[in-house]
Formats: structure tokens, C-alpha cells, sequence
């Protein structure tokens, strides 16, 4: 399972143009790691500390939570 490298994360978030650290997350995990399924993008955020309080901040519990979400985006 990929891990999140947080500090390539704070470098691409001083580019981004989002003002929440959720969204700019997500833009980051499906550019850098280059992920598309709501699936894998879950399981690498759920495997984190700190994403997991971002998921649990907006009651995402599951893939297709997420998904609702990214199309939101």
C-alpha cells in the first residue's frame, strides 16, 4: 500500500488553487500517485491518520462516499 508523502504534498499545495486541504489532497493523490478509482484513492486515505480525520470531518465512510464527493468536486 502507497503512503502519503506529506512533504511532496505541502510542495504541490503551495501551486494549488483550492482553499480546502481535502480537496487539495485528493488532486494531489490522483496527480502524484496517478489514481482514478474512488476505491484505491479510499484505501490510501483510510491508511493515514491525518486523512482519515479529513474523511471522518465529512462522514465519507466508504468508497462510494467518496466518489459522491469527487463528483461534487
Amino acid at each position: 500500500m502507497l503512503k502519503i508523502d506529506w512533504i511532496e504534498f505541502k510542495e504541490y499545495k503551495q501551486h494549488s488553487v483550492r482553499n480546502d486541504n481535502f480537496e487539495t489532497l485528493l488532486d494531489f493523490i490522483k496527480s502524484y500517485y496517478h489514481m482514478v478509482l474512488p476505491q484505491d484513492i479510499y484505501d490510501m486515505l483510510k491508511a493515514d491518520d491525518t486523512a482519515e480525520l479529513m474523511l471522518n470531518k465529512r462522514s465519507i465512510n466508504d468508497a462510494v462516499d467518496l466518489e459522491n464527493f469527487l463528483y461534487k468536486l
